[in-house]
């Protein structure tokens, strides 16, 4: 099972202790900045070094999450430096179904920085990082996408969903991370997943900094 590996859980365990050793510092550092910035490219330079990975049970969750759907098309909002991006990809590869993760990063040194690790990983062909706007370079995705991960500068949550939504299948599953830290940044996000008529089905998660987790119920909309 590649999610055990030794090649891939020694990055994973480099990654997770080194986010575990810089992030706080940086956050913090940055938090004033971080406070009155909107624009998500003076955001992800100003976090340019902070990892902000998922937490560990939030990747065994996202690797289950994709095996137990037997997930093809899995496609990540926010690959930072790849720790989430390892979950997806490795549960892609054990799936044995000619999976692929296509994720996007907006920070271009994070965005080869990630590729790096999966190939240092040995996942490298089961996983694509494209460097720039979500909005457009997830553009010519072919659906049907079976998983979308969330996890990108909150603002743009729902539009990156709005655009995807008619390449979403019937039953797809949406992760979408940090809801309790960033909770009022997603307040539009959370109001249209949950709310009737959209064709959604969602709940919150206590995991992590906050998941949403939402089925697709119906058809686009």
């Amino acid at each position: 099972m590649t999610i055990t590996d030794q090649q891939v859980t020694a990055v994973l365990n480099r990654l997770h202790a080194e986010a575990d050793r810089v992030d706080d510092l940086h956050v913090e550092a940055a938090r004033p900045a971080l406070e009155a910035m909107a624009d998500p490219r003076a955001l992800a330079e100003l976090l340019g070094e902070a990892y902000l990975p998922v937490p560990r049970e939030v990747g065994e969750l996202l690797y289950t999450l994709v095996r137990g759907t037997r997930a093809r098309t899995v496609v990540e909002f926010g690959s930072s430096f790849g720790i989430s991006t390892l979950y997806l990809a490795a549960a892609v590869r054990d799936g044995g179904i000619g999976g692929r993760v296509i994720s996007t990063e907006l920070h271009p040194g994070k965005a080869a920085a990630a590729r790096g690790h999966l190939a240092e990983a040995g996942l490298g062909a089961y996983a694509e990082v494209r460097g720039g706007d979500a909005l457009e370079t997830l553009g010519d995705v072919a659906g049907p996408i079976d998983l979308l991960l969330l996890d990108g500068w909150e603002q743009l949550y729902l539009p990156v969903l709005v655009s995807l939504r008619a390449r979403l299948r019937v039953g797809a599953l949406i992760v979408a991370d940090d809801t309790e830290v960033n909770g009022g940044r997603l307040s539009d996000y959370l109001a249209h997943v949950r709310a009737p008529g959209n064709g959604f089905h969602s709940l919150p998660l206590a995991m992590g900094d906050g998941l949403e987790l939402t089925t697709v119920a119906d058809g686009a909309h």
